[in-house]
Parts: structure tokens; sequence; C-alpha cells
């Protein structure tokens, strides 16, 4: 397998809150760094900058996933609801098990088949079985995403000390309609409707795919596992537009938009409508055929994202733009700066 770029993040560039919660500030007021594959350039920006840094014909695919409060606080322990489990009835859910540890929680390694956990509201989660080495499959005694409105929050870690509403971990493109992913599609959280108006003015097209999130492993850097997706015809076509007349570029907001796309991709390299559950991971050996590059926040060491990182910018450039995150002391995480992969 490719070498992948690996560096020791500080403590000191997480993203504690976000950026609005400061005065005078909006949700675009962070930074953008900028690499490009054909010059190995890496450059500094403001994401408001984004439009001037686009052209006309462009094309951002964007995740129209709404987040789920998907976090259950009990007295010693959380749960974290990620997704229903594809072929299993809908009361079957992948859930997280971690111990609360003041106001933080680690990965709790307890639990055993047919084990039942009291619930706030009377309700009952019953462990089915272990599906992973961190996630049990299991079955909650009532409808799971009303059950979360009313008695979740959203899913944080230790590096975000308090906790914040629902509404800070949601994008401008999400839909009601679309609310399934256990966390945030952050790539896209630095828009504003100010800002996506410029876009459009500008020319830069917008189209729009699902795909919704499960829980991330900070500690234990797992692969993405089965997630649900759906790319609407509109939106293969547009994508298949843009990429056969060479007016624009395909540049995907997030990792998820990237692996929808990618798993719509037919045997002749074409963009087709497609819906269902993904199982695809992108990576150097694999490449990517449907998309030219990505915005997309900064990710850990040793996260799996980095393969699909590598797949699009190669290893050089990815290298030369994180070395440049960490010497000019950008910010990690789901309230952090933003990084844009162009070909």
């Amino acid at each position: 397998m490719t070498e992948l770029v690996d560096f020791t993040l500080p403590k000191a560039l997480e993203a504690h809150e976000p950026r609005e919660a400061h005065c005078g500030r909006t949700r675009d007021d962070i930074r953008l760094l900028v690499g490009r594959r054909g010059s190995g350039e890496v450059s500094h920006h403001a994401f408001r900058g984004l439009p001037d840094l686009l052209r006309p014909g462009d094309l951002l695919v964007v995740n129209t996933s709404a987040t789920l409060p998907a976090a259950v606080r009990l007295d010693r322990i959380a749960v974290h609801f990620s997704t229903p489990l594809p072929g299993e009835d809908d009361g079957l859910w992948l859930v997280e098990l971690r111990r609360r540890t003041g106001k933080s929680s680690v990965p709790y390694g307890g639990g055993s088949p047919n084990e039942w956990i009291p619930m706030p509201g009377r309700a009952n989660l019953t462990l089915v079985r272990r599906q992973t080495d961190r996630l049990w499959a299991a079955r909650l005694s009532t409808s799971v995403v009303p059950y979360l409105r009313r008695y979740g929050t959203p899913i944080r870690y230790g590096y975000v000390p308090r906790e914040w509403p629902t509404a800070a971990y949601q994008t401008v493109f999400a839909h009601d309609r679309e609310t399934g992913s256990a966390e945030m599609p952050s790539a896209a959280r630095p828009f504003t409707t100010e800002l996506v108006t410029r876009l459009v003015s500008r020319g830069v097209l917008i189209a729009p795919l699902t795909l919704h999130t499960g829980v991330a492993s900070p500690e234990a850097h797992e692969p993405p596992y089965a997630e649900r997706f759906e790319v609407p015809e509109s939106t293969a076509a547009l994508v298949q537009h843009v990429r056969s007349s060479g007016t624009g570029r395909v540049i995907a907001v997030g990792t998820t938009a990237v692996r929808a796309l990618e798993t719509a991709v037919d045997a002749n390299g074409r963009v087709q409508a497609a819906k269902g559950w993904t199982e695809h991971i992108v990576t150097p050996e694999g490449g990517v055929r449907a998309v030219d590059g990505l915005l997309t926040g900064l990710h850990e060491p040793k996260s799996s994202h980095l393969m699909m990182l590598t797949a699009i910018a190669g290893h050089t450039l990815l290298r030369a733009t994180y070395e440049a995150a960490l010497a000019e002391h950008y910010l990690w995480h789901e309230f952090g700066d933003t990084n844009l992969l162009l070909p």
C-alpha cells in the first residue's frame, strides 16, 4: 500500500469551539489552505475567498445529510448511535458504548449479548451482538430517530470541552428530510448563505447528494463501514456534463461526497444515479474516477481519510500541504480550518 502522510498533531492545533462563538465572527471566518497538484504550490487564503479560487463552470458537490443528536448520555456511559444495519430490520442499529470521563468519554469495552441498558424516557437498549471490536448491533425499544430528537445531544469528543446545540453541527446544505448523520459532514460547515450566493453569482455550479455518516473512530482509526447514500439523477447528469465538456472541475465538498460519487461510477467510468449502502473505500491504489478536487477539513494522523486524500492529491502534495498546515498553525477537527486540493 502507498505510504500515507504521518505526523504528530499538537494539542494546541485542535479547534475547541465554533468560530462564531467569538463575538463578531461568522462560520466562514476561517483559513483555507490550497494545494495544487499540477504545480505542487501550496498557498494560504481566507475561506471567504473561495469564489476567487474557483472558475465559472466548476461544480461543487455537497452532502445534504443533516446531523442527528446521536449521543445519549447515561450516568456512567454514553451511547453513540451510528447507522441502521443494512439488510436488517429497522430496529437494529450500530451503536458505540463509551465510558464517561468528566466532560469527555473513552471507548467502553464492556457489554455482553442480550444485555439490556435502561435509557432515558423508559426506553431500553438491547445489545444483540458485537459487530466490530468497537461497535454493537443493538435494538432500541422505540423508533430511534424520534427518540434521539428528544433525548439525544450531538456527539463530541474531548477536544470540544463544552456542549453546543445541534444547530452548531448542521451545515447550510442540510435538509430536514435527509436527517441521518451521526456526525456532521463538516467540510461544508464554513459555508454561509452569503458565500453560496457569491459562488453561484460567479458561475460556480452546486449539486446535492446524500451520505449519512456513521460514528468516527478517533481512538481506533478504523476504515469507514457501510453507510447509506443517494446520488440523484440530476447530480449524476451534471457531473457527467462537467467532466465530458471540459468546462470545469468536479470538486467534492467533503470525503463523504467523494465516497458517494465514487460508489456511483459504473464500469465505463460514468457517474450514474445510485442509492443504497456503500462500503467503497477510496485508496491511492484504486484512485478516483469521478472527482477532480476536494474541499475538506484537516484529518488526524493515521486517519483512513488520508488514503482518499492521497488518491486525489498524491503523496508529495499532501505531505507539503500538511507540513504547511502544521507550520502555520492551522486548526484541526470539525470546527477548524479547511483544505482545498485542486488538480
